[in-house]
């Protein structure tokens, strides 16, 4: 299943949330050196229990996550 996200980083907590049928995911890692998308990953993995990997938008606030 696939997923269109759009990240936060740099927020004060790590949280998932829905808004308009898009997940918005808070994350507390700088947007620094791939640390943010980590982040996204790791958090998205915890949230849904499944393995999640970022299939494009790497160096974009909105991103597309396949969750198998």
């Amino acid at each position: 299943m696939r997923k269109n996200i759009k990240v936060f980083p740099n927020a004060d907590t790590d949280e998932v949330a829905e808004k308009d049928g898009m997940l918005v995911v808070k994350v507390r890692a700088p947007a620094r050196d791939n640390k943010a998308n980590i982040g996204v990953v790791r958090l998205l993995s915890k949230h849904f229990n499944k393995k999640v990997r970022i299939v494009s938008g790497f160096k974009s606030k909105r991103k597309v996550v396949e969750i198998s």
